[in-house]
This record gives C-alpha cells, structure tokens and sequence, in this order.
C-alpha cells in the first residue's frame, strides 16, 4: 500500500473576484451554481503534480489525488456568504487573512483563515457587539487539537487531516442511524440532527479532520436527502426539486435556534459513472449549492452550515452503474466532533451490557 503523503494539503482557491480589502457581495436573488456546467470547466482545469500528489485546479476549486487513493476537494466557503450580504471587508493581520460579511441588519461574520487558507475562527457578532463563536480550529496544547493532530498523523493522517478511527458500535437500529429522508417524519429528521454521537468522542477534530475522514463523520448520525434529482453535469436545484428541502430546513432552523453554535455538515455524493475528478468537482458544487439554498430560500444562516463533496468514494449502492440513491445529499451535526464530544452518549437497549473500555 502506497503511504499518504504528509504535506499539507493545497489551499482552497481565493474566493471568486477578491481583491486585495474588497470582495463584492452576491445579489439575494442569485441563483446558485447557474450559468455553468461540467462541460464548461474541462477546458480550464489544470493538471500538475505537486509533492507526490496530483493537483487539478479549475474555477472555484482545488482537487487532489494522492498516491494511496484518497482524494479531496476544497473550495472557499466565504463565496456562500456573500449571498445578500451589505459588504464584503477583507483584511491581513499577520499571517492571517480576516474576512468579516457585512449584513443589511448589521450583523457581521466573521472568518479568519491562516496563510495555508485552513480556517481558525469563525464568529457571528450582532449589531451589538455581542459574539457568538461557531468554530474555533486554533491549534491548542494538551489533550486538544494538537496533540490530537499528532496521533492522526501517526495513525496515517494526509496532510494532518486523515484520521483513522475503527468503525463505531451502534446502539441505535441502522435506520435511526441513517435516516432517509422520504419518509421520514419532520419530529423525527429533528430528533436525528439533535442526536449524540453514536460513539464517545475523545477529542475534539478541526474541521478538515471532519471533513476528510470518514471515520470521524460516521461518529454522528446522518439524514440522507436523495429527493433531490439534479441534471446531468448541473449543480443548479430545480425550482420544483427546492420544495423538497423545507422540512430539513425547519429542522435545522430549530435546532440552530436552540443552540446558535451548531454546525452542519451538507455533503454531496455522486454515482461512479464519469470522471471521478468531474464527480468530485459535481458533488463539492452540489452540496455548496444546497446548502446556499437552504440560506437564501429557507433563512437557514450560512454560517452554520459547512459543506463538502465526495463523489464517488462513498458510495450507498455499491454498483459503478447509474444508480439515483448514490446522487444524495447527507446532512450531520458535526458539532461534538468539533468541540470534542460535549453530548452524552445515548443510552443502551434495555438489557444490553455496555460495552468494555
């Protein structure tokens, strides 16, 4: 088996049109991902090879495939929260780049990225002054992040963001565990976004820990939404398809009312005909697209959404077929994986000895 390769990875791209202290809100009524298509970025992607991985660099994303069969997508998150927005500021402090949206009730997000583009902080401040503070990806001493990062880069992490836990032991029936959205009742897609993890969480992961390692993310339930049917080579949600997602927004909406600080995750996921680097590409802009929807229409803030794609490297079906169930959208709480498992563990079935630690 061919070792990761340890360097870090590429940053994701600027965002779209910054210049240096200025960045140009988007229109509310700017529907996202029209105008282009796959087709359209073939031609503008590049190919180079870069420490041992192969990187593609096209319009709005980073795509790397490093030697052991992993790959990733990056993009920059900043573009989504330009959606409506009164002003956009860019500055430097340091190292750091800051970001802060401006929006037309005052309120202002705040993001500040390291000059890796890796995210450290991202805060919401009312027209007060008083904050709120979603993420906070410092590196810190002790049990935390850092020594945390240590031990995933022993266990085989890529770039310091793949981490390799064993598969969690469910206490929940499966269907609890990944509930389709379809059927599912709003009480219950509620119940699954406010659920603990699955498995104790002994340390908190950034955020690209989370994004990039499946073992992680499978510590928290899932809702599958594969309702949504998009075009071929689109990333744009059909005006009669965006209906399907009010339900998962009332959901999320109520939750982040409970507790401003929650975090969820939206990934896209493909079916395994294509181009792996065009479905990585397509599920990254899908589930950026749903989750700029879930704003812009449904009032869910940005914020607390992060979103993230994985093509074909999850499949649901395990078929290299046309196969609908595999072109979903997975949404999860990812907020005890970022603070590093504040939920108690639910209960065991009535007669089942918890398990040895």
């Amino acid at each position: 088996m061919t070792a990761p390769v340890a360097a870090p990875l590429p940053p994701a791209p600027a965002a779209v049109q910054a210049t240096p202290g200025a960045l140009k809100p988007i229109a509310p009524t700017a529907a996202p991902g029209s105008g282009r298509r796959m087709d359209d970025f073939r031609s503008e992607r590049r190919q180079t090879q870069e420490g041992g991985r192969t990187v593609f660099r096209e319009p709005g994303r980073v795509i790397i495939q490093d030697p052991n069969g992993q790959s990733f997508v990056r993009h920059n998150e900043v573009d989504r929260f330009r959606y409506g927005a009164r002003d956009v500021r860019v500055t430097r402090d340091g190292n750091d780049t800051r970001t802060v949206v401006v929006r037309p009730d005052g309120t202002q997000i705040i993001t500040v990225n390291d000059r890796d583009g890796r995210l450290l902080r991202r805060i919401r401040r009312d027209d007060r002054g008083r904050e709120v503070i979603i993420i906070d990806n410092r590196p810190r001493g002790g049990p935390g992040f850092g020594a945390g990062l240590a031990a995933g880069v022993v266990a085989g992490a890529i770039g310091g963001y793949f981490v390799a836990l064993p598969p969690p032991v469910l206490r929940i029936p499966q269907d609890r565990y990944i509930v389709e959205a379809e059927d599912a009742p709003p009480e219950l897609l509620y119940e699954t976004m406010m659920a603990p993890p699955v498995e104790r969480i002994e340390r908190r992961y950034s955020l690209d820990e989370i994004r990039y390692s499946p073992s992680v993310r499978q510590r928290m339930p899932s809702i599958d939404l594969d309702t949504i049917n998009f075009e071929t080579g689109s990333w744009e949600v059909p005006p009669d398809q965006a209906a399907k997602l009010q339900a998962i927004a009332d959901g999320l909406n109520r939750v982040i009312t409970a507790n401003p600080r929650t975090v969820f995750l939206i990934e896209g996921h493909t079916d395994a005909v294509g181009n792996e680097v065009d479905n990585l590409s397509l599920s990254d802009r899908r589930a950026e697209s749903a989750a700029t929807l879930l704003t812009q229409q449904f009032n869910v803030p940005a914020e607390n959404l992060t979103s993230q794609g994985y093509g074909e490297q999850y499949l649901k079906v395990p078929t290299d077929g046309a196969e609908r169930r595999n072109r979903r959208v997975t949404i999860r709480n990812i907020t005890p994986l970022l603070n590093g498992g504040q939920a108690s563990l639910p209960p065991p079935p009535p007669g089942t000895a918890p398990p040895r630690r």
